[in-house]
């Protein structure tokens, strides 16, 4: 199973990129809002990949986290959902969108996507609410990037430049929605119940920090007198 690729792009299209790994030529499948992400022709890229295996087929197809690559295997997972549609509905809503509209119940978010009727859309949100609550904890900020053990071969020579001071590492992500959804379940709420109630808190501008969106979540769970 090829689970990761990094290399050159050569060429990239709408639904689609040309990667080249040590002088082999991958052509990854890619939503189109992953593809609108990515470096332009002569860059380093990487991308997390899931291989589509069929008797007479093997195409592969890339995310640019772990989230929209797990949210593409739930998808297929529904009848009537194949990589096509799948690709469709990532790249109208984004991995995270794809959260809020399934917690939510949002059928019509997920009909909004290419080829994607309200039956199969009603289908796809009943039959992952339940899993949605599992995606969002993985947290959104698992992206794949470059690491230096990634060895990647130009397209072409490049004029070497003076050295310049490395620049400091990137503070990490803190994904508050995932951390809230876990303070949430560890309180005893459904993870259903607590992920509704997070999405919703998360629309709050002044929700800018796990506290704040755990008390925000906690009033809307609160019972209604």
């Amino acid at each position: 199973m090829i689970g990761r690729l990094a290399g050159i792009i050569l060429h990239r299209g709408m639904d689609q990129v040309l990667l080249d790994v040590r002088g082999v030529g991958y052509i990854v499948h890619v939503s189109s809002r992953t593809a609108a992400s990515l470096p332009p022709v002569g860059e380093a890229c990487a991308l997390y990949t899931d291989l589509l295996v069929r008797e007479d087929l093997l195409q592969l197809f890339g995310f640019s986290t772990l989230v929209e690559k797990e949210w593409h295997r739930l998808l297929t997972s529904v009848q009537g959902i194949g990589a096509k549609a799948s690709l469709a509905i990532l790249g109208t809503l984004g991995a995270e969108g794809v959260s809020r509209a399934i917690t939510l119940g949002d059928w019509a978010a997920v009909k909004a996507a290419p080829g994607v009727g309200p039956k199969l859309a009603q289908r796809v949100v009943l039959e992952l609410k339940e899993k949605a609550p599992s995606v969002m904890a993985m947290g959104a900020g698992l992206t794949v990037d470059l690491t230096p053990g990634d060895e990647v071969i130009e397209a072409a020579p490049k004029p070497r430049r003076p050295a310049a001071a490395a620049a400091p590492a990137p503070a990490p992500q803190v994904n508050f929605q995932a951390e809230a959804l876990s303070a949430l379940t560890n309180l005893g709420y459904s993870p259903s119940d607590a992920a509704s109630a997070v999405t919703r808190a998360a629309d709050d501008p002044a929700s800018v920090d796990t506290a704040k969106l755990i008390r925000a979540a906690l009033r809307l769970l609160a019972p209604k007198s």
